[in-house]
């Protein structure tokens, strides 16, 4: 599902998600858990105001977010992929 995603870039320019909107519902992003890569994609799972977590999918070709899923404690990166540092 594609969202909208407020990102703010750090001195390297890598963006990070600071916000998402689904449909019109706005969430703030209050922690990055996790992050990864995979030879397409970046990830980012995180945790939101009420507590949810949610796993956030970036294409870095079109750099197009899709909200991948809420997801539980024990989510694992994709087989394949690597941690971003």
């Amino acid at each position: 599902m594609k969202i909208r995603v407020e990102c703010y870039a750090g001195f390297r320019g890598e963006q990070e998600p600071r916000a998402f909107t689904l449909g019109e519902r706005r969430f703030e992003v209050i922690e990055i858990l996790d992050r990864w890569l995979d030879p397409q994609h970046r990830y980012f799972k995180v945790s939101v105001e009420d507590q949810r977590k949610f796993l956030l999918r970036q294409d870095t070709d079109s750099g197009d977010w899709v909200l991948a899923g809420l997801v539980g404690e024990k989510t694992a990166p994709p087989p394949g992929s690597r941690t971003l540092h």
